[in-house]
């Protein structure tokens, strides 16, 4: 027998446990996860993630058991905490806007301004923690800067610390406030009154290219006629919609006609007129309808 083969029949036999062992395992020891993050969750800013880093050490511990070799002598709750921490550490450092060279001389600088506090009896100022550690004042606000940045707040930070309000008030919304709603929804009245006040054919272009998108050739074929024609018609009717709106709610935009008593202004002006008395009219059978449902 030579001497590998003797060393091959001494060492242990490899016993990584089978899929239904290791999640039996890994069940057993959740806690050891709970336990780790609540540890981690005690010494990092307020602004990590307490669901992030408990989905990180689940994943290691699920690991864990499926590679966890009993045979090794190591207890599975040591080992799994081991990976669990090892996990925990590449989330945090994962989410950590600041570079692990500005994290370590931070760290230096605590560890020094903590020393001298203790052999001084007094709280050291920078000139004497950058004259421990032979650099220049300069660094030292640099590095502290450089933290702050990568300092992330939550947005509803005052409202959960009892303050009244959150970070979150005073982010502006994208969303439109009560005016630009009101607003909005007049405009869209006004449009739906324009589309159905235009002649026939231009209104058939509209609700087919805007509303149905239905491609230019289909409508073309429908009222046969040209791709270049519905293309016109197109254009047409979106002047005709532009001025109707103009005319009621930005009359300032209104482009006045080069010839105001031609057949063209005429008809604008007819159109103008027609779509506002349609407005009127849907107007006042919705105040009716309301006031009928109101008594």
């Amino acid at each position: 027998m030579t001497q590998t083969t003797a060393l091959l029949d001494a060492a242990p036999l490899s016993t990584v446990l089978d899929l239904d062992a290791a999640n039996v395992l890994a069940e057993m020891h959740v806690p050891l996860v709970a336990h780790l993050v609540r540890e981690t969750m005690a010494r990092v800013p307020s602004h990590v993630d307490r669901d992030d880093l408990r989905s990180a050490g689940l994943v290691a511990l699920v690991k864990a058991s499926r590679s966890y070799d009993e045979s090794r002598g190591v207890a599975f709750g040591a080992y799994a905490a081991s990976r669990i921490r090892g996990a925990l550490l590449d989330e945090l450092r994962s989410v950590d806007w600041a570079s692990r060279s500005v994290r370590r001389k931070s760290r230096e600088i605590e560890e020094t301004r903590n020393r001298l506090a203790s052999a001084l009896g007094q709280f050291p100022d920078d000139a004497a923690v950058a004259q421990a550690l032979g650099i220049n004042i300069a660094e030292i606000a640099r590095c502290e800067q450089d933290v702050a940045r990568a300092g992330v707040s939550s947005l509803d930070a005052g409202s959960e610390s009892g303050e009244g309000f959150a970070l979150a008030d005073l982010v502006r919304s994208n969303e439109a406030g009560p005016e630009a709603s009101i607003e909005m929804a007049e405009r869209l009245e006004y449009l739906q009154a324009a589309i159905v006040e235009l002649p026939e054919r231009l209104r058939a272009v509209v609700e087919g290219y805007f509303l149905e998108e239905r491609p230019m050739a289909e409508l073309a074929a429908e009222l046969e006629v040209t791709e270049s024609r519905i293309s016109q018609m197109r254009a047409e009717a979106l002047v005709l919609l532009k001025d109707a709106l103009n005319a009621a709610l930005d009359p300032e935009l209104l482009t006045p006609h080069a010839r105001p008593g031609g057949v063209v202004a005429r008809r604008r002006d007819a159109y103008v007129a027609a779509v506002a008395a349609r407005q009127v009219s849907v107007r006042r059978t919705t105040t009716l309808r309301s006031t009928a449902l109101a008594g």
